[in-house]
């Protein structure tokens, strides 16, 4: 038997983001998929099922029943569907005393998402949101040389999530198919391009600095849609200093491109999404350095999110890995009353989620109040 079991809702054959995953799971031969309710169409269920190798006992045709049953079975389940029913399949798995991850956004309203964070605390579970990108090795070696005080006091944040994947609801005779679900306000919620890929940046830039925003002025652009497309963010810290956010999805010929750069009195960091092993490091007086996953520059303790050696790429399914990795050992050492490090708790929680939904309501309030600064409560 493995050491944790889960469960999926959501997540079927045809889906993306299941298959991302389970694909990151599979990393850790310590960890089996043994239940689900992966579609809401009986026959894709039962095919992604069969393909996993689940027993017939522990396919689920309502998300309910299968908390019920697996109550005390499985260790978590992981929520691979869209946005609107993120909220109550986690409020019923953690009812159930199953611990949770969720995809992102949490779910749609802070209210609903504070509550899930008092559940998960009050019943004191695992619950854990994919906010994927922090589990990049160079991310994770960006965010201790920040630390170290590498950069110095950090002066400047710049950062942008941009795709062409939405370009065609921009002519008049285009149909939004595969991705209906994000473009309609009852399934996605208040947003499309903030909380599908705008809440990454605000996580990932709050995982390397530490920084938490205190208040943004945004400009939100659906051109005469029900939700946004692009949106263009001036951000303030809690420290006083500021940043800036882009988030697109009708950016011609970009295709799925993260790019952050972070600067302090003593350097500067860059990392771009598509070139995931290398961070630039400009160092003040310094020639500008390219510092590569796996480097013998590294420390040991840096060289710990390595999986592979100098020279092998990693990649998406690494990333969905590494947080998964430090899921499990979490996991694991809370069943066998071991202590945790802070590499255990290495991973987006609950309190992330929050935060990105919060983030999420303040620039679309911003957007639709001529840019005024919003605070972020």
């Amino acid at each position: 038997m493995k050491q944790v079991q889960y469960g999926m809702v959501g997540g079927d054959l045809k889906a993306l983001i299941g298959e991302v995953h389970r694909k990151g799971l599979a990393f850790d031969p310590r960890a089996e998929l043994v239940c689900g309710c992966f579609s809401a169409v009986d026959e894709l269920n039962v095919e992604c099922a069969e393909y996993y190798n689940v027993d017939k006992s522990r396919i689920y045709f309502d998300y309910k029943k299968m908390a019920e049953a697996e109550a005390g079975k499985i260790d978590f389940v992981a929520i691979c569907t869209p946005n609107f029913v993120h909220y109550e399949i986690a409020k019923c798995f953690l009812e159930h005393g199953i611990g949770v991850m969720c995809e992102k956004p949490l779910c749609f309203e802070v209210a609903e998402a504070e509550e899930l964070a008092a559940l998960a605390k009050e019943k004191d579970l695992l619950f854990a949101v994919n906010y994927c990108y922090s589990g990049y090795p160079m991310v994770k070696v960006m965010k201790e040389m920040v630390a170290k005080g590498e950069l110095g006091d950090i002066v400047s944040i710049s950062a942008e999530y941009t795709a062409g994947c939405f370009l065609n609801v921009l002519h008049e005779d285009s149909q939004i198919n595969s991705k209906i679900w994000r473009s309609d306000p009852k399934l996605s919620g208040i947003s499309n391009t903030c909380a599908d890929d705008g809440t990454h940046i605000e996580h990932l830039v709050h995982y390397v600095t530490g920084l938490k925003i205190k208040k943004v002025a945004a400009t939100v652009d659906r051109f005469g849609k029900k939700l946004d497309f692009n949106d263009n963010i001036l951000v303030e810290y809690e420290n006083g200093v500021h940043g800036s956010y882009w988030f697109c999805q009708v950016a011609c010929g970009k295709s799925n491109e993260m790019v952050f750069r972070v600067y302090g009195t003593k350097g500067g960091l860059e990392w771009q999404q598509i070139r995931p092993d290398e961070g630039i490091f400009h160092k003040y007086g310094e020639a500008t350095r390219v510092l590569t996953r796996g480097g013998s520059y590294f420390s040991e303790e840096e060289k710990r999110h390595f999986r592979l050696p100098f020279g092998h790429p990693e990649g998406y399914y690494v990333a969905e890995a590494n947080i998964y990795k430090n899921i499990i050992n979490y996991i694991i050492k809370r069943k066998n009353g071991e202590p945790l490090t802070a590499d255990d708790l290495d991973f987006p929680d609950v309190e992330t989620g929050v935060s990105g939904v919060k983030f999420v309501h303040a620039v679309m309030k911003s957007g639709d109040n001529d840019s005024k600064w919003v605070t972020v409560e």
